[in-house]
């Protein structure tokens, strides 16, 4: 009987293979959920060819018939600067603040003040790490005396709610702020060009879209198509331009409708792709892209935003010996000699040539387009 030992009961068991316990959804939609904007069906219909940007399925750019991506891109950046364009904006993170302490949330998370921003007007916003790098930016709007849209980057949406709350819940639990998601919530329709407001105004009940009552960075309530709609007059573009926000279950009706009225303006559909030709020939930055967790706003020469009244997470961290040397490299923008030549990003870029090696680097290629525009290439580093 020692030999054989003291028996160990357990319980009956059968083999199961995990692929009898899954759920129902398995494969890309179980490991990599895949989000749509409620447009994504009219992007489909006509042609567009799509990127990922975190989770969604963002419009590239939109080929016509015998096309590649740069003459696509070029036609829709000529269409945007010369008529009006439009784009799926639903994807940017939207977080609603609320609470009598939102102005003071805000004013501790972002490098500039805003409790003196009036009610219907918006400001831009640049939020640091605790390590003082460029963390995360974007547009938010003052809705009522206690209430705020804050509006992220597509990818960084979730990671600015966890962080806000972070502070809220751990560091600064006396602010009585309340904060919630809602990015599903709106669609986004984003119009652009010289005949953006015409187009707009005859789509428009009860809204004067007039530069006097509608400045830019400022909103306003309305009917745009027979549907309620607030009205952002921001741009990313450089042209004036209107971010419509409508009911997620609006959107497509709203863009349809939008695209019937633009027939008369030459309306252009234009995806991410000719957005950051855009914005580049402006000089605007994409974090993430143009920042990548080692730049400081005065790296990116945007000293204006930081303010030196007030503290902000991330400004003691502004003074280190590190952050404040003046041999920092700067955003610079950067034409080509040969004005063909699109340089790749990433790209080293030396201070003029030498046969010694290695050679020194002076910097690196952030971002890189063809400008129809301009008809030159151009990049920033």
């Amino acid at each position: 009987p020692s030999a054989i030992g003291t028996t160990t009961y357990r319980p009956n068991y059968t083999p199961v293979t995990f692929g009898a316990i899954a759920g129902r959804a398995v494969g890309e939609v179980l490991f990599d959920p895949i989000r749509r904007t409620p447009m994504h069906e009219w992007h489909v219909e006509n042609g567009a060819a799509f990127e990922d940007v975190g989770q969604w399925k963002r419009p590239w750019y939109y080929p016509l018939p015998g096309e590649d991506r740069e003459m696509a891109v070029s036609r829709e950046c000529l269409a945007t600067r010369h008529s009006v364009g439009i784009l799926d904006a639903s994807t940017l993170g939207k977080i609603e603040i609320t609470g009598r302490d939102a102005a003071e949330l805000l004013d501790r998370i972002y490098t500039n003040a805003w409790k003196s921003l009036p009610v219907g007007r918006c400001r831009y916003g640049l939020m640091l790490g605790e390590d003082g790098m460029v963390m995360d930016d974007g547009v938010t709007s003052r809705l009522s005396e206690h209430r705020y849209l804050m509006t992220t980057t597509t990818s960084g949406a979730a990671h600015v709610l966890n962080w806000l709350e972070r502070w809220l819940q751990t560091e600064w639990p006396e602010l009585e702020v309340f904060l919630t998601s809602v990015t599903d919530r709106w669609s986004v329709t984003s119009i652009a060009g010289p005949k953006s407001r015409e187009l707009l105004e005859s789509l428009s009940e009860g809204i004067d879209l007039s530069p006097e009552a509608l400045p830019f960075m400022s909103f306003c309530e309305g009917w745009v198509a027979g549907i309620a709609a607030r009205v952002f007059r921001i741009s990313f573009s450089g042209e004036v331009a209107y971010e419509i926000n409508v009911s997620a279950d609006q959107g497509l009706s709203l863009w349809r409708a939008v695209m019937e009225a633009g027939k008369l303006f030459g309306i252009t559909p234009y995806g991410t792709d000719a957005m950051h030709v855009l914005r580049a020939e402006k000089g605007y930055v994409i974090v993430g892209q143009d920042t990548d967790g080692s730049v400081t706003p005065i790296d990116l020469g945007m000293d204006w935003i930081v303010s030196k009244k007030k503290d902000f997470i991330g400004k003691r961290s502004l003074f280190r010996a590190d952050t404040a040397r003046d041999n920092r490299k700067q955003l610079v923008g950067l034409k080509t000699e040969d004005s063909t030549v699109v340089l790749p990003e990433g790209a080293q870029l030396v201070n003029g040539f030498s046969s010694s090696r290695p050679v020194p680097m002076v910097g690196h290629v952030t971002s890189s387009y063809f400008s129809a525009t301009l008809e030159h290439s151009i990049a920033l580093a």
